[in-house]
Formats: structure tokens, sequence, C-alpha cells
């Protein structure tokens, strides 16, 4: 029996709720459900204002519309993440500024980050790869010290935490920065029926503006809410709001989310506890979670020693009816920006984009798939 990378899971009641959305006569937005769900997100992990968004993609585009950029102003990103994450700074004409990854994960380097910035940056946008978090008391001080926004780029990384060195706190991802954006794209932990995203808003100096971009430039919200006696065209905006029957779907995972995380993390530890003894050999290195960070479970991956190793694994385990893919390219060595990019080299960017393999990680997963998977690895190293 074959083992795909992905299969996006199903609790058993996302027809239910989205058969009672229909005949609740609203589908367009912005009821029973979305509420619902954004009332969960701001209750469980604290965030002041969340907005559902049709895509990850669209809540970053937010963010930067809400970051007022002019022509010219830069933003720093990591090279080594999916285009949205500068997509959506490009397209307020932002000069994206690119950074390189730690050597002992995918995720930006804090240390490197106040090089790179100049009289133009306004905005630092640290992706929180694997749903791990970036070093963000680092980057907080940093953005502080400057006077920048953060934005954090939380697509993968729902009910993950960062561990506050300083304070001994942990943080939900998401809630650190001004802005953040989080998706609910098939492939995470938890979807909205394929498409889904999340805004949050943790600067009371954007909640407004948020609200009025997300009803395609109108203050229909604040109407709504009998703030204002009448609504209007008022400001910029496009139509980012999910369907009901989206935020209906999404409903349904919410309601699973502990038993989603918890077995998850129970097929990661597996991967980890089975996989360790070859990683000590050298054989590809293990994900890290540093001290300061959780795990959310959200993918499992290994480091290759190179390309060639990488590809003869993913062959290997492809011969053995089981998918395995790599991630990203490095955005700044890609077709679109390469003669855009200042022309410094990134090489742990490069690295991974070489380097690195994802493991099937998905709910229906059985710990027996985890073992066969591991099993079929241990062999191509005759273990």
């Amino acid at each position: 029996m074959s083992i795909p990378f992905n299969k996006p899971y199903l609790t058993g009641k996302e027809a239910h709720y989205m058969y009672k959305a229909v005949f609740a006569g609203h589908l367009s937005g912005n009821g029973e459900y979305t509420k619902k769900c954004q009332a969960f997100f701001q209750e469980r992990y604290g965030f002041k204002k969340c907005l559902l968004t049709t895509s990850g993609t669209d809540a970053l585009e937010m963010c930067a519309m809400l970051c007022d950029l002019k022509p010219g102003d830069e933003v720093i990103i990591p090279s080594y993440t999916f285009v949205s994450s500068a997509l959506a700074f490009l397209r307020e004409g932002a000069k994206v500024v690119f950074a390189d990854s730690m050597k002992r994960n995918p995720n930006l380097d804090a240390e490197a980050i106040e090089a790179l910035i100049t009289p133009r940056t306004k905005v630092i946008v640290p992706v929180h790869y694997a749903g791990v978090a970036c070093d963000m008391d680092r980057i907080m001080e940093i953005a502080e010290k400057h006077n920048l926004l953060v934005v954090e780029d939380a697509a993968q990384a729902i009910d993950s935490y960062y561990r506050s060195p300083v304070t001994g706190n942990p943080f939900p991802l998401g809630s650190i920065g001004h802005l953040a954006a989080f998706s609910f794209h098939e492939t995470k932990n938890i979807t909205a029926g394929g498409e889904g995203g999340l805004l949050v808003v943790n600067d009371e100096r954007f909640i407004r503006r948020a609200e009025i971009l997300w009803e395609k430039g109108t203050n229909r919200a604040e109407f709504f809410r009998g703030a204002v006696n009448k609504y209007g065209w008022v400001d910029m905006g496009s139509s980012f709001l999910p369907a009901e029957i989206n935020a209906a779907f999404l409903w349904a995972q919410l309601e699973n989310l502990d038993e989603i995380q918890n077995k998850r993390k129970a097929l990661w530890e597996t991967y980890y506890k089975l996989l360790k003894p070859l990683a000590d050999k050298g054989y590809f290195q293990l994900p890290d979670i540093p001290e300061y960070a959780t795990n959310n479970a959200h993918m499992f991956y290994l480091v290759f020693p190179s390309l060639e190793k990488r590809t003869a694994l993913i062959q290997h385990l492809r011969e053995n009816d089981i998918m395995a893919v790599f991630h990203y390219l490095s955005l700044h060595s890609s077709q679109y920006y390469k003669d855009k990019h200042d022309g410094r080299e990134l090489p742990e960017c490069d690295r991974y984009a070489d380097t690195l393999v994802r493991l099937p990680m998905y709910y229906d997963l059985e710990i027996e798939d985890v073992e066969r998977i591991c099993l079929v690895i241990q062999a191509m190293y005759s273990v």
C-alpha cells in the first residue's frame, strides 16, 4: 500500500456544519462560523484581533497593506520560504532584502538581520519554518531599536509557542509581532477546506484599518456594529473574506485541534526516535527544536550532506511506494528575482534548498506507517 506525502484530515463534522451554514442563509462570509473561528483564536491564544481570510497569502497581503509601505521601502525576509512571503510586500512596491537561514535550522538568522538594515528598512518578516519559532526576543529587540514593524509569517505555526528566555513565559506564535498571518491550506495541521488563512492584529493601531481592508475598502464592519450610521468606500481593500462554508469547515477542525495535535506529535516523536541512530552516525540531520521553541509537529524533515544523497533517498522511498518531497528553492536565486537580488551569497538557504527532504506527515498516518517508512530508510543504509 502506497503512503502519500499528505492527506487532508476530516473530523466527520465538516459536511454537517457546512450544511448548517447553507441553510442559515448566510454564505458570503462573516457569519456565525466566521465569528466562532475568530473568537476561538482570540480566546485560546490571546490575539487582539483576528480576521479569517481566503488564504494565508491574502493574510500576508493584508499585513503588507497595513504596513503602509512606499515604493523603495525595504522589507527583510528569509530567502528560504514560500514565494507568498515576498510577493505580498513586492505588490506594495517594497524592495525585498533576503536574509540567510541559521545553520541549525531553516529559520531566519536573527543575528544577520542588523547588518541588512538601512534607512529605508521598514519591516522584518520572520517565517516560523515547520512551526518552529524564530528567535523572537532578538528580532523584537532589533525591531524596537530601529523602529521597525514585525510581521510573523506563521503559516505553518498554528498551536506552536515561543518560550522567552528573558521572561520564561510561553507566547503563542503569531502573538508577538505587530501583525501575523496563518495558513489553513490542506497541507497544514488544520484546513478550511483546502484554502484559508487568518490575519492576526496585535497592535491596536492597525485594527480599524484591517477591518476596512478586509471589507473591500469599506467601513461596513463599523456600520454593522452601529459605530456609524452608513457605510461607504473609505480606503483600499479587496475581497479577503472567505465564504461561510469554509469557516464552517474550519470550525469542525478547530473543535478537534487538541486531538489532531496530539496525534501528529506522536507520529513526529516516532520518526525522531527511530531515525536518531542513523542521524547519530552522520547520514543526515534531524529537525532542530531550539530551547526557546515548541514543536507543533507540522513537518518532519531530514537534512542530508549533499543533493545527491537526498535524491537517492527520495528515489529509494518512491521505489517502496512512499512519497517524500523536497521543499523551497531559494527565492534570491529564482528566475523572477535573481536579477533584482543584490548579489550577496546566502549559503545556508541554498544548502537547505539542495539537501532538505520532507517525510509523510498527516493525521491519518498511523504509527505502523511511520515504522514502515523508517524501516525502508534503515534498509538503505543496511542497518
